[in-house]
């Protein structure tokens, strides 16, 4: 869908232009030229203002316009599956019963029965962390919801980095749009002694400077921004939801209620329904 957004854009937008009788050769004469400018000094830039982990990581996530979701309906079920049986376990068995699940995540039968939660290896090292803390004693819910919220923030914060850059790239594109306007007007007067046809041209292709930079800002660089901003807190959300669910256990709720708890807090359209979760969790193993 967001890969047709961004053809729409430029359908619109350059067919109203030839609709009302502008002729898009006098675009595209200077386009090559114009874009060198401006998109190359705003690539130069964002490599200017970032880390090369802040650069790796957009680029990483440019999946977005393809992939817009970090997690779906079934990455939620399986999640909450997963808890459920981490919960049963811990309830039936006690705390150090996950010892040997929390020390070797990757080789736990428990954590191998989910794969897509087992191949989120940051999600796996969140989770285990705060299960390895609590087996060693500290079990109230108050501490451990300050210190998921404080490590979630922090998360949060990182995974807004690519929106970020990317938005104050977009932010700085019309302004380059009008160095390149200005470069053209500079052209323009070394020819001020042209035809009028010919001085004529010469303006329009500087103007097209300010039109690109506007337009590449607005229309395809900023929602890209907005894209990304939209998917790392999609990504943010699955540690939420692992968040309210851990807590719900703490403070003395049942394996399903706790993950009960964690399905509410879900947003629509990646929620399974109450009905759905049942079904599934009934099927699951006894933990062991």
């Amino acid at each position: 869908m967001k890969i047709f957004g961004i053809i729409f854009v430029f359908a619109t937008v350059f067919g109203g232009y030839m609709w009302a009788g502008g002729h898009i050769g006098a675009i595209l004469a200077v386009l090559h030229y114009e874009a060198l400018i401006i998109l190359g000094a705003a690539i130069g830039a964002f490599m200017i203002a970032n880390s090369t982990d802040v650069i790796k990581h957009t680029l990483k996530e440019f999946d977005c316009l393809i992939k817009p979701e970090a997690h779906s309906k079934k990455d939620y079920m399986e999640l909450l599956s997963m808890l459920f049986m981490t919960f049963k376990l811990a309830r039936t068995k006690g705390w150090l019963a996950l010892e040997q699940h929390i020390e070797h995540p990757h080789d736990s039968e428990l954590f191998k029965q989910f794969p897509g939660f087992a191949a989120n290896h940051h999600a796996t090292t969140f989770f285990c962390d705060y299960l390895r803390i609590i087996s060693l004693g500290n079990e109230d819910p108050h501490q451990i919801e300050a210190l998921m919220d404080e490590e979630i923030e922090t998360i949060s914060h990182e995974e807004m980095h690519p929106s970020h850059a990317i938005q104050t790239m977009a932010d700085g594109i019309p302004a380059l749009g009008i160095v390149a306007a200005v470069l053209g007007v500079i052209k323009t007067m070394g020819a001020i002694s042209e035809p009028p046809e010919v001085l004529g041209k010469m303006i329009g292709g500087a103007l097209v400077g300010t039109f690109l930079g506007v337009f590449v800002a607005y229309g395809i660089v900023g929602p890209i921004a907005s894209a990304l901003g939209s998917k790392a807190q999609s990504k943010v959300l699955y540690y939420r939801c692992m968040k309210v669910a851990v807590i719900a256990f703490l403070n003395g709720a049942a394996p399903q209620v706790a993950v009960e708890f964690a399905r509410k807090f879900l947003p629509h359209h990646v929620q399974p329904s109450f009905m759905e979760l049942e079904e599934k969790l009934n099927e699951l193993p006894a933990p062991g």
